[in-house]
C-alpha cells in the first residue's frame, strides 16, 4: 500500500464528519460502497445495508445527533493491495456542549471511483 493510498483512506474516514454535519446524505456514495454495511447495533439501529438504506438512515438522523463529528487516531492495516482495515476514534459534540466518543471499525476497498468504506461498525464508548 502506497503513502498515497494511506492519505486517500485518511481523507475518506474524515469525510464522514463533513457529510454528517453538513446533512449531505445524498453524497454518501463518496464514502460508502453501493452494498456498504453500517453496523449501528450498539445504538439500537441494527445493521443498515446498501447505499439507498444508508442515505435514508443519514437523512432521517434518528435519535439525538451531534452537531460536530471529529475523527482522530486513524490506523490503517493493509489486507492486500485493494483492501484495508481501518480503526479510528470519533469525537462528537452535541448542541448542549456535551461530548462523546466512539470507535469506528472500517473495512475499506479500492473501487473504480477510489477508496470506499464497505463496512463500518460503530462501537459506543459511554
Amino acid at each position: 500500500m502506497t503513502a498515497e493510498d494511506r492519505l486517500e483512506i485518511h481523507e475518506l474516514v474524515a469525510l464522514h464528519g463533513h457529510l454528517a454535519d453538513d446533512h449531505r446524505a445524498d453524497d454518501l456514495g463518496l464514502l460508502m460502497t453501493e452494498d456498504g454495511v453500517y453496523d449501528v447495533e450498539e445504538f439500537g439501529l441494527g445493521e443498515v445495508a446498501g447505499l439507498p438504506a444508508l442515505i435514508e438512515l443519514f437523512a432521517s438522523a434518528p435519535g439525538q445527533q451531534p452537531v460536530g463529528h471529529h475523527v482522530t487516531n486513524v490506523v490503517v492495516t493493509p489486507r492486500g493491495p485493494d483492501r484495508a482495515d481501518v480503526r479510528s476514534k470519533g469525537l462528537s459534540v452535541m448542541a448542549d456542549g456535551t461530548a462523546g466518543t466512539v470507535i469506528y471499525e472500517d473495512t475499506v476497498v479500492r473501487t473504480p471511483a477510489g477508496w470506499r468504506i464497505s463496512r463500518r461498525r460503530v462501537v459506543a464508548r459511554g
